[in-house]
């Protein structure tokens, strides 16, 4: 019997390509670099991985129509 892996879609529009591009509009506006190490611009402070993760994670819930409004 075959081990069932999810499978992840990566195009357009899919719940997953949303989620990250949501994530991106969330870091630029907390000010969190998630393209290098060194952020640039002042202000700016590098997203560490749990914020990453947690934040696509959550992105990727409301993607998906399962993030709660209260």
């Amino acid at each position: 019997m075959a081990d069932s892996k999810p499978v992840v879609q990566i195009g357009e529009n899919s719940p997953e390509q949303v989620a990250y591009k949501l994530m991106e509009l969330v870091a630029e506006i907390e000010e969190k670099s998630i393209q290098t190490k060194k952020p640039s611009a002042p202000g700016w402070t590098a997203a560490d991985r749990k914020w990453i993760l947690d934040t696509y994670s959550e992105c990727l819930q409301a993607a998906k129509g399962y993030r709660s409004l209260g």
